[in-house]
């Protein structure tokens, strides 16, 4: 007789449930586009998602608490002149929001606190560098307003978003599929269209590990865990989906390589870097995997499956610190259905006690940055700043900027009244000696052209005195004859 072994684990019973109806959102134009995209972007404050709209690429920005049916002449974000292809928060500015598209640009906005009231279509700053259509945006995990920028013509661009300069850029070898920041951002792992896994040193551009990663030619996803390991998805020679865990020192070697199915669908990894749980989603499944990771092997366990009857378009996971903390709310899902319905998923363990989990809520990232984006372009890494919401969060004060350099455009979206009007530099002396050439010039054709505008008078005049003519009508108006004076 045998004895099955259940592992122990407090998420064991983690269960999802929608929410009523009344909770979700409807009536929402989801974009038609196919490029592998989640569609959806959430923080504590906003949901956006990608619309369709003729002759351009626009987004949606819902305030959470507007739910129900969406109004079709909803105000959207619409300023970009092909479709939008990916869209990122800013995790350190929830009114912060980047999308990038297939007119090349990445376009960051400024949301105004309690929503759109009229449609937006001039950004904070635009970032030009891309030569082909841009899919995809990340924001860095830690360092105040720097964003990873990754587009078809294989080059990875990296921004001073609060100055608008390019701080850096590499040439990849293949069109990238996927990228992600470790936990501190010192390290950019990629997955590639010639299906290598590769960590890059963000800075130089330097790789620094390489490997071969899942066999099948479809799209491979790639995720930094907290403890410096990765995660990756894909397909095998024979279309199965597959995820593996490997060392950001050693990817050669796979520490788990596990099949999972046969389905089109690319598995997008989400990660709770706070109790390390992965969930895997994929556009057109109808379910979410989850599963806990551990430091002993297998590394990776299984722990159940949310099932649902409609296939989903696109998903988006919200920020820790914008779970509801009453109902051990662990996470929470957007997930888009083609109808046009943005169905809420809230995963929760069933507790009994009212009183705060610490088990469940340990400390998480906050809304502000650990260092600035000069001081890690300039080499500093830092972890996120953790805080705890044993007290409830609230939203922390937005971290200024000492730029020298440059003004930082986030924190200054309009002129103060009492600030001096910008000084404008003094030409030098080879310009001042052209301007004044310049001026003679011009004096010295407006007194020719006064002085032909007199001589023409004076012909005019001399030949009325001389010679003339009277024009004689009818009573129709029209010449009959004319008689010499």
């Amino acid at each position: 007789m045998s004895v099955r072994i259940v592992r122990q684990s407090k998420f064991r019973h983690v269960f999802g449930q929608p929410l009523n109806r009344e909770q979700c959102y409807d009536n929402i134009r989801i974009t038609k586009n196919s490029w592998d995209s989640n569609f959806c972007a959430v923080n504590p404050k906003f949901l956006a998602i990608i619309t369709e709209i003729a002759g351009g690429g626009a987004f949606l920005v819902i305030p959470l608490q507007k739910t129900g049916r969406i109004n079709v002449s909803y105000p959207q974000v619409a300023g970009h002149k092909g479709p939008v292809m990916d869209i990122a928060w800013c995790p350190h500015n929830d009114n912060v929001i980047a999308s990038s598209s297939d007119d090349t640009l990445v376009r960051v906005w400024q949301i105004p606190e309690g929503g759109l009231v009229c449609p937006l279509i001039d950004p904070v700053v635009e970032l030009a560098g891309h030569q082909k259509k841009v899919g995809l945006v990340q924001w860095h995990p830690s360092a105040n307003n720097v964003l990873l920028s990754a587009g078809a013509d294989c080059k990875i661009l990296i921004w001073n978003v609060g100055t608008g300069e390019l701080l850096f850029g590499f040439t990849h070898p293949d069109v990238v599929f996927d990228c992600c920041w470790s936990w501190n951002g010192s390290r950019l792992a990629t997955t590639c269209k010639d299906k290598k896994i590769r960590v890059y040193d963000p800075r130089s551009g330097e790789i620094l590990q390489e490997a071969m990663g899942h066999e099948g030619a479809k799209p491979q996803r790639v995720l930094y865990l907290k403890n410096g390991m990765i995660i990756t998805t894909g397909f095998s020679r024979m279309s199965e989906r597959q995820y593996s865990l490997r060392s950001e020192n050693d990817l050669v070697k796979p520490f788990c390589l596990e099949e999972m199915d046969v389905s089109n669908g690319v598995m997008v990894p989400f990660y709770d870097p706070d109790v390390n749980l992965l969930f895997f989603c994929a556009k057109g499944d109808s379910n979410i995997r989850y599963f806990e990771i551990t430091e002993e092997s297998p590394y990776v366990h299984y722990i159940n499956t949310y099932q649902s009857t409609s296939p989903q378009r696109g998903t988006g996971m919200m920020p820790k610190r914008g779970c509801d903390l009453t109902r051990c709310e662990i996470a929470r899902f957007f997930r888009l259905h083609s109808s046009g319905f943005c169905e809420v998923l809230s995963f929760t363990v069933p507790r009994k006690s009212d009183q705060f989990q610490d088990d469940l809520y340990p400390l998480t990232a906050a809304d502000v940055a650990a260092i600035s984006a000069e001081e890690w372009a300039e080499g500093k890494d830092a972890v996120p700043v953790l805080i705890s919401l044993k007290e409830g969060y609230a939203p922390c004060q937005k971290q200024e900027l000492k730029i020298s350099k440059k003004p930082n455009i986030l924190n200054k979206m309009a002129p103060k009244n009492n600030e001096p009007e910008p000084a404008f530099h003094k030409p030098d002396k080879k310009i001042q000696e052209l301007m004044e050439e310049i001026k003679k010039l011009k004096s010295a054709v407006s007194e020719h052209d006064h002085r032909i505008k007199e001589l023409e008078k004076t012909v005019a005049s001399s030949h009325r005195a001389f010679s003339g003519h009277t024009q004689v009508l009818n009573n129709r108006g029209e010449d009959i004859s004319y008689e010499e004076v």
